[in-house]
C-alpha cells in the first residue's frame, strides 16, 4: 500500500493531523497517536501490519 493511500484511510476513518515534523505524520485520535512514515513509496508490510492494528483497522 502506498505511504498517502494509508494516510487517505486513515483521515477516513476519523484520524486527524496533529502535526508533521519531516517526513512524518502524527496523527491523533481520541487521545491516541500515531506516526506514519511519508516517503513516497510503499509502506513495508511489517509495518503497515502494526500501523492497521494500532489504529484499530485490522
Amino acid at each position: 500500500m502506498k505511504d498517502k493511500d494509508l494516510l487517505k484511510l486513515l483521515m477516513q476513518n476519523g484520524w486527524e493531523i496533529e502535526r508533521i515534523h519531516g517526513s512524518h505524520h502524527i496523527l491523533k485520535k481520541d487521545g491516541l497517536t500515531e506516526v506514519v512514515p511519508i516517503h513516497g513509496k510503499d509502506v513495508p508490510t511489517g509495518l503497515l501490519n502494526k500501523i492497521l492494528k494500532r489504529t484499530g483497522l485490522k
